[in-house]
């Protein structure tokens, strides 16, 4: 292996820094010119990232933390600054489904009065690598097979496992995504990390480290396989829907800030490196402390001039924070900028109204690619002479950025840390963590996955790696895929530790919503419908905080009992029920037997009750429980309406989101 120039590589797994856990340098041109070459791969989508969607708001601080930090944005309670953020996922092109399984973009733009400052993170607090210099691999193995030009947005195929087979330090990340963290029901119902440990300094120059936490006021959600699946046929743009319609209706979606603040003494003795992007701080050992909230309630107006064009850079910060040597960040911080300028054409992408800061600039750069702002007067340079008005901008030593002054020490190396060594005790940690339910899911996940893979050995490598995980786990996928003999345990780099308490702020079940609100319920109905019936649950669910959508055999509407016609919002065929959180089945009795003999209505029911949904149904239902094969139905998890009492009863049911007591073999 050489470089582009012809030169021997040495190592190619390792960025060159300073010392094991130091800085990575800038004279690495092995590194900068393999990311720079990645970051130049695409032209004018985004190499990743590129399905996204975005919307603008508010980000409202709680407190005064001027013990922490000077940044202004956290100095006085109640202080409002612009936000901007866009969601998207990471392997698909921007043509690909919005349920893919898949890692989450979670990218906040905060216009503060010092500059912009993008807090630029995931949906899950953890990454597949360590080390900057890999993204270009893990990226490649992800994407479609390059002489074949599929799997889109799926990492289901040979090259993705049989990278991460390979890269031991991925296997909690493996499970992350495995987990139904990776099929979010709505990016309102989803958590955002800022994956690295940042520092945060005070105006004295103290300085702590900091996790970055966004959590969804509407709490977690997620959905099952096959109703993502069903989502990506019935609705590819499902999130992308869902996020326009709860703003547009006034249904702000809200998330709050929360901090995990720690010092040195605490990084060194926890268990593991806090520079190491593959890892977390448990929320129980570091409480996640509440700063501020996040709320969207405007879309943009026109997609490509904002969603399309907004350029996040892990570089931009603001007094007060300030980086961390995790080599992942530092490695993001060259990239980022470059990537911006190669996708958006030039240096002034920051003249684009969504980039450019919303407090006053002044600066002398000039001139270059769609340049809509240059200097002016007399001076383009400084140090000058010149005064007033010529002179121009000056530093601002006692206001302006100043990186916290830290000692680094060591030999300039290709080197990973021992401490970034263990590579599957946190992954174990967040398994036990889930609910029975979940580490099932997680099973059949890597199940489905795997079996898509046609090279037996890279089958057999994933599963010696979970038997360093959970033996039981490993036996489950073993058995899925047909491996009638266990393969040997991977050898571990480090002994896994198997002791680490499970942490219940993993799990998506353990956090899920206390209320109904923010959801929506399905009703399949026909002419007749009970008029007081779906009155009293759609006045319910309104006060709740939730929505109700009709759907009937025909998109034209219906008659219900008192003569009023009905607005119906889906056809049968077009709205099947893996697109609401729980379902009401309410036919007349004259036009029962329509939906009977009607494949999608049938459907409808089965699937809902496949997955595990709560369902509300009248009377004359009960013929198509028949008609769809529900022998076992209807449940506990199923509610009989016939009057407003059984209403709150479902609705209350419906909190909880899933019936997972039913038994589906």
């Amino acid at each position: 292996m050489t470089t582009q120039q012809g030169t021997p590589v040495s190592d190619d797994q390792n960025s060159l820094t300073i010392g094991p856990r130091g800085p990575t340098l800038l004279e690495d041109f092995h590194f900068r010119e393999k990311i720079f070459h990645f970051d130049h791969e695409r032209i004018p989508e985004r190499v990743v990232h590129a399905r996204g969607y975005g919307a603008h708001g508010y980000f409202e601080t709680y407190e005064s933390l001027s013990d922490l930090t000077s940044a202004d944005v956290f100095q006085r309670a109640g202080d409002r600054v612009d936000a901007f953020v866009r969601f998207s996922t990471v392997a698909g092109n921007k043509g690909s489904p919005d349920l893919a399984r898949d890692v989450r973009g979670f990218a906040v733009k905060l216009y503060t009065k010092e500059g912009n400052w993008d807090i630029v993170g995931n949906n899950m607090p953890v990454f597949f690598i360590q080390d900057a210099i890999k993204f270009p691999d893990l990226i490649h193995a992800a994407k479609p097979e390059p002489d074949r030009g599929f799997p889109q947005a799926q990492t289901a195929h040979d090259n993705f496992w049989d990278f991460m087979s390979l890269m031991p330090e991925a296997m909690h990340m493996v499970m992350w995504i495995m987990s139904d963290r990776a099929i979010p029901r709505s990016f309102r119902f989803m958590e955002g990390f800022g994956v690295h440990t940042f520092r945060l300094v005070n105006a004295a120059g103290d300085a702590k480290f900091v996790k970055f936490h966004w959590k969804p006021k509407l709490g977690l959600q997620s959905v099952m396989w096959d109703e993502a699946v069903k989502i990506n046929g019935a609705d590819p743009d499902f999130h992308r829907r869902d996020l326009w319609h709860a703003i547009q209706s006034g249904d702000y979606p809200e998330w709050e800030l929360g901090l995990q603040v720690f010092d040195d003494d605490f990084a060194d003795s926890f268990d593991f490196d806090v520079l190491d992007a593959t890892k977390l701080i448990p929320e129980e050992d570091v409480p996640v402390r509440k700063v501020g909230r996040l709320v969207l309630d405007r879309m943009v107006d026109n997609f490509f001039a904002e969603t399309e064009q907004v350029a996040f850079c892990t570089q931009n910060i603001v007094p007060g924070v300030d980086f961390s040597n995790d080599p992942l960040l530092q490695g993001r911080n060259f990239s980022y900028l470059d990537t911006q300028l190669k996708r958006l054409g030039g240096p002034n992408f920051t003249h684009i109204p969504i980039n450019a800061p919303k407090c006053p600039f002044r600066h002398f750069q000039q001139d270059g690619h769609m340049a809509m702002h240059n200097p002016t007067g007399r001076a383009n340079y400084e140090p000058n002479s010149w005064d007033g008005a010529e002179r121009g901008p000056r530093e601002a030593p006692d206001q302006g950025f100043r990186s916290f002054p830290r000692s680094e020490q060591g030999e300039a190396r290709r080197v990973r840390p021992e401490s970034f060594a263990d590579h599957y005790s946190q992954a174990r940690q967040f398994y036990v963590s889930q609910t029975e339910t979940e580490q099932q899911h997680i099973v059949d996940a890597l199940v489905f996955e795997l079996s898509k893979v046609r090279t037996a050995n890279i089958r057999e490598r994933m599963v010696a790696h979970l038997l360093n995980i959970d033996e039981d786990a490993a036996r489950a996928v073993a058995n899925g895929l047909g491996i009638a003999e266990l393969p040997d345990r991977a050898d571990p780099a480090r002994q896994p530790k198997t002791d680490l308490s499970p942490s219940p702020a993993l799990s998506i079940l353990k956090n899920g919503p206390e209320r109904f609100s923010g959801r929506k319920v399905g009703a399949l109905v026909t002419d007749g419908v009970d008029a007081k019936l779906l009155n009293a649950l759609r006045k319910a669910l309104k006060e709740e905080g939730a929505e109700l959508a009709i759907i009937a055999p025909t998109v034209g509407g219906v008659t219900d009992s008192e003569g009023s016609s009905i607005e119906v919002n889906e056809q049968i065929a077009g709205g099947p029920s893996v697109l609401f959180d729980a379902v009401a089945i309410l036919p007349s009795s004259d036009h029962a037997a329509t939906l009977c003999h009607e494949p999608a209505a049938r459907a409808f029911l089965t699937d809902a009750f496949r997955h595990k949904k709560y369902i509300a149904y009248s009377d004359a239902a009960l013929d198509l429980f028949d008609a769809a094969g529900l022998s076992d139905a209807p449940d506990d998890g199923c509610v009989r309406l016939s009057g407003k009492k059984d209403v709150l009863s479902f609705i209350g049911q419906c909190r909880s989101l899933r019936y997972w007591d039913r038994d589906v073999s």
